[in-house]
């Protein structure tokens, strides 16, 4: 594609060299560039991509789009100049590939809890109505049947825009994906065309990054100001900034709630652990997850079915053959009676959400042992917090250590510790070998107590001084419970 051709979507400042070169590529990874590449300089939070340039011209890159022109220039090569090249990048990434988001139907999922549930599930549904699909999550990466690992919750606007055309050409109709505040504020998505949108909720998260709630609050706002008037935007009207996302949006608005008036409407008739008998909007539906959380998930997948034009019944019946996503809220069961739930919950209300649901089906009638820990190098205020809403809803706690990245085990530990007066503190142990602590709390366990191991879910590492090592909480739990997966 010709250079002049990427630069339709944006506004140059200054452009040095011709623009009627082909363009056999774009990269923001210097590393990464080939002959006839395009190279956006991208100011990162770690490392300004500016002091690659010359490193991507030696290895071929034909053109440069930098916000700081160089001094030096290159024989041969283009250079442009734009105001923000996190924002030039996902429009020209899109043109790039041929604009995939506008050739199927893109839904993307945001808030603080549920995003990879309902995007996975809306994948699984959609699949399962004979359509083919893609998914973009934090879990994996799907092109149909093909798992692409996911390093991010959202892919840069290159990769994205890359793995969109490959859902394109595969044939699929629907992708639908994570939209992480990172994403939303760093202009990742950037660029694309959306059929609708969804929010969850919003809690504490983040906030290394975002430095204020209200900062968090406002990037994930910015996903509904930027959908266009054909889409559609549902919100959660329970949760109280549900309206505040979709107040300026141009989409149009629906709303899902448990507890009061909305388009889409369902309350819990029974639940155990093997799961839940609903009523959604008037119809009466047997599914296979617990928690009331679950029930707002379930309802936000409805939901969007329903706006993509979707039977009801059809989504219903189709609805009741789906399966927790790997890592949320998942059991397993050793042959003494006991059961251990490993959950991804890293936030004091993801927290709150799962020991709810515990409670919600145990009725008091086993004890909860919970492990918990919380991620290094992230927002120090929640590790209090998760530490408290542990020993709220729980007999006995573990904190342990989770992924400690750059920071000491010990340290994390004791910054959650910290929230804790002598009185919950005699609920309390702490262990940093997080293997230890889980079969610590498998050894405290009785016939008919739960033990909930928080934090990690999915995940199959620890993360320690920049090393991603083996670990899988489901993994050591089956091992210790000595039953097959």
């Amino acid at each position: 594609m010709k250079l002049k051709e990427l630069l339709k979507g944006i506004k140059p400042l200054v452009i040095v060299g011709v623009t009627d070169i082909d363009i056999t590529g774009v990269n923001i990874d210097s590393r990464k560039i080939q002959d006839g590449h395009l190279f956006v300089a991208m100011k990162g939070t770690q490392v300004d991509g500016h002091k690659f340039i010359a490193k991507a011209i030696e290895l071929g890159a034909k053109a440069v789009l930098c916000e700081d022109m160089p001094e030096e220039k290159a024989n041969g090569v283009s250079y442009v100049q734009v105001a923000s090249t996190e924002e030039a990048v996902g429009p020209v990434s899109t043109l790039f590939y041929g604009n995939p988001s506008k050739k199927l139907k893109l839904v993307g999922v945001t808030g603080t809890n549920g995003k990879t549930t309902i995007a996975t599930l809306l994948y699984n549904m959609f699949r399962k109505m004979g359509y083919k699909c893609g998914l973009l999550s934090t879990v994996c990466n799907f092109i149909e049947d093909e798992a692409i690992p996911a390093d991010h919750t959202t892919p840069d606007p290159i990769e994205l825009n890359m793995l969109l055309s490959r859902m394109v050409d595969a044939g699929c109709d629907y992708a639908f994906m994570e939209c992480s505040s990172h994403a939303i504020a760093q202009k990742r998505i950037g660029g694309l065309t959306f059929a609708g949108g969804l929010f969850t909720n919003l809690t504490r998260d983040h906030l290394d990054y975002h430095k204020t709630f209200e900062n968090y609050r406002d990037a994930k706002k910015a996903f509904f100001d930027m959908l266009p008037k054909t889409a559609f935007a549902i919100t959660n009207a329970d949760d109280k900034n549900g309206m505040y996302m979709v107040q300026n949006t141009k989409a149009t608005v629906k709303t899902y709630s448990t507890r009061q008036m909305a388009d889409f409407r369902a309350r819990i008739i029974e639940m155990h652990f093997a799961g839940m008998y609903l009523n959604i909007d008037g119809r009466e539906v047997g599914v296979q997850f617990i928690g009331k959380f679950n029930v707002s998930n379930l309802l936000a997948v409805y939901g969007a079915a329903c706006m993509l034009g979707k039977q009801p019944e059809e989504i219903l019946v189709t609805l009741s053959t789906l399966h927790s996503v790997s890592g949320r809220l998942e059991p397993i069961h050793s042959k003494e009676g006991t059961t251990a739930i490993v959950d991804y919950a890293h936030t004091p209300d993801a927290l709150e959400n799962v020991l709810n649901a515990i409670h919600e089906v145990l009725e008091g009638k086993g004890k909860v042992i919970t492990v918990c820990g919380a991620g290094g190098n992230r927002d120090k205020g929640k590790r209090p917090l998760m530490a408290q809403e542990a020993v709220r809803q729980s007999d006995r706690v573990i904190i342990t250590s989770d992924n400690p990245r750059f920071e000491e085990p010990q340290d994390i530990i004791n910054d959650m510790l910290a929230g804790l007066n002598n009185q919950q503190m005699k609920k309390v142990i702490s262990i940093a070998d997080r293997k230890e602590a889980i079969k610590t709390a498998c050894m405290m366990a009785e016939k008919g107590d739960v033990i909930l191991i928080a934090g990690k879910g999915h995940e199959d590492y620890q993360e320690i001084k920049g090393v991603k090592h083996h670990f899988d909480d489901r993994e050591v739990v089956r091992e210790i419970f000595n039953v097959e997966k």
